[in-house]
């Protein structure tokens, strides 16, 4: 006896990959995010989920490179080096890797199996 059930997507799960692979295949810019963007949409389930699952992390990553800025900047060594790379060169690279992540991971969420 089967049972039909709909598979629900998992945000956290989809996040974690997404942030996960988008480390481990930063070395390929524009395929490692499609690739890392389409594992996540997967994961998610749905095309709205893997979307939002995608660009949560960066605007996480964001807010925290905006408040923790300052607290690393005042360092006595290395603080003028990250201050000069934390703040228009992160939101740069962020950019960058986002649209592909972006664009895998609509596909990944328009073909996952619900």
């Amino acid at each position: 006896m089967t049972t039909d059930v709909t598979r629900q997507g998992n945000m956290g799960s989809a996040m974690a990959w997404m942030v996960g692979l988008s480390a481990v295949l930063a070395w390929m810019p524009l395929l490692g995010g499609l690739i890392a963007g389409f594992v996540g949409g997967q994961k998610a389930g749905t095309p709205g989920r893997a979307l939002a699952a995608a660009i949560l992390p960066g605007v996480i990553f964001g807010l925290l490179m905006f408040f923790m800025g300052p607290v690393l900047g005042s360092l006595p060594l290395i603080g003028g080096i990250f201050r000069m790379f934390a703040g228009l060169g992160g939101a740069i690279l962020s950019t960058i890797h986002v649209i592909p992540l972006v664009i895998g991971a609509l596909i990944g969420g328009a073909l996952a199996k619900n």
